[in-house]
């Protein structure tokens, strides 16, 4: 970890929030529990707990592994469906194939981001690859789920495939701060993944002792998931380590530092920012269907049962 990096980071471009800038504070630092998803994954729920307005538009994340798998341990996801948002699955290291019922799906790979935006419903499969499935090996991700407006939650799905060389690679002024820019903006230099929700994601590596401030755009919310190490979060400098999340007040800009010591097994601090605009609607979520009523639940399970979020291929190559 990570896939996507460059020698000399002082060869990006520089990004550094102004400093008049209102600081965001740290509202809380939550813990992630760990616990199992699809066939048997080991994730870390890394938003159990917050509460819900300080995480709209994001719904859900969790951190597929890291673990290191023997050969035929490798596991992935069954047959399930999906309506209402969007899946994001960032892959660090290892390979996963997806698949839906409309046809759609890839493999992704060291760096790779899918897009997925379930709309209007349909099913949905991820797995490791035979290869992977009998050699075992690295595997370590993160996915995330991003809300749809109540306008946009019954719309045609659609796939983005995103692959690591195209993320915006940006740094800190001195070079200490790796930044992926995979979806949204920051300070003007745009991530290819589309976003019907407005949000950013950025995947940003610290070295040992650095220190990165950030423009913030204040219509956002701030959150902040270390995936490896451990810093400080905030001018007031929190404590915040692997498995984390730290929650951000309102302000113009935040701050991660990283310890001078980190792990013997992580060089560097390992984090993913998020910010997104919050939607402000209700929201029913269940499952695997989230919706702005109760109604809204009910009929998208009638749907799936009537087969008409699509069906299973016979052959579906996984």
């Amino acid at each position: 970890m990570p896939a996507v990096t460059v020698d000399n980071p002082l060869t990006l471009p520089k990004v550094a929030a102004q400093g008049d800038a209102a600081a965001r504070p740290v509202l809380a630092v939550t813990t992630a529990p760990s616990g199992f998803e699809g066939e048997g994954f080991p994730v870390r729920r890394a938003f159990a707990g917050i509460n819900y307005r300080h995480l709209d538009p994001f719904i859900m994340m969790d951190q597929m592994g890291e673990v290191e798998y023997q050969p035929g341990e490798p596991k992935g996801t069954p047959w399930h469906p999906h309506r209402g948002f969007e899946t994001v699955t960032y892959l660090i290291d290892g390979t996963f194939i997806h698949q839906d019922s409309n046809g759609g799906g890839g493999t992704i790979e060291n760096g790779d981001t899918q897009w997925m935006t379930a709309g209007s419903g349909l099913l949905h499969i991820e797995a490791p690859p035979e290869s992977l499935v009998m050699s075992g090996g690295l595997f370590h991700g993160l996915q995330l789920w991003v809300n749809l407006p109540k306008a946009d939650k019954m719309m045609n799905p659609r796939y983005q495939d995103i692959r690591g060389g195209e993320v915006q690679l940006l740094a800190s002024p001195d070079g200490g701060a790796l930044l992926r820019v995979i979806a949204g903006e920051l300070d003007g230099h745009q991530g290819p993944g589309i976003t019907h929700t407005p949000i950013t994601m950025i995947h940003a590596t610290v070295r040992p002792g650095a220190e990165v401030t950030l423009p913030w755009r204040e219509d956002f919310n701030g959150l902040a998931y270390v995936l490896a190490g451990r810093g400080t979060v905030g001018a007031e400098r929190r404590p915040i380590a692997m498995g984390q999340t730290a929650v951000f007040g309102t302000g113009g800009s935040l701050t991660v530092r990283a310890d001078e010591r980190q792990d013997s097994h992580t060089p560097d601090l390992e984090v993913v920012l998020l910010g997104g605009r919050p939607i402000r609607e209700p929201m029913a979520h269940y499952g695997p269907f989230v919706m702005n009523s109760q109604a809204e639940l009910k009929q998208a399970f009638e749907d799936f049962q009537a087969g008409r979020l699509g069906t299973v291929p016979a052959v579906h190559g996984m």
